[in-house]
């Protein structure tokens, strides 16, 4: 009984951080965005964003945040994302980290 209710809390967990969507991030238009005050990091993955590439983003892959994180500078950061899910995994981790991400786009 106990592993049945540990196994659930555990599948419970990993949707919820997947498909359960991040409130306070708004979807925006690449085109109304202040560079100067946002940085944008694509996460999509590299064969995504090299077939629709965007000036200014930095292109670092949602596989590999964990291990460069430190080229994300500490500003307001507004994500380019493929889907919903990698939106909701992408907010959650760089929130966890201590960024503030305002916005993000999906393409």
């Amino acid at each position: 009984m106990t592993f049945l209710i540990l196994t659930s809390v555990v599948l419970l967990f990993s949707l919820y951080k997947r498909y359960f969507p991040v409130f306070g991030v708004q979807c925006i238009n690449l085109k109304e965005l202040y560079l100067d005050k946002i940085k944008v990091i694509d996460i999509r993955d590299f064969n995504e964003s090299y077939k629709n590439p965007n000036e200014g983003a930095i292109n670092i892959p949602i596989a590999y945040l964990k291990r460069n994180i430190n080229e994300i500078p500490n500003r307001d950061l507004h994500l380019i994302v493929s889907n919903l899910p990698e939106k909701n995994i992408g907010i959650r981790y760089l929130r966890k980290k201590g960024f503030r991400v305002v916005g993000y786009t999906i393409i």
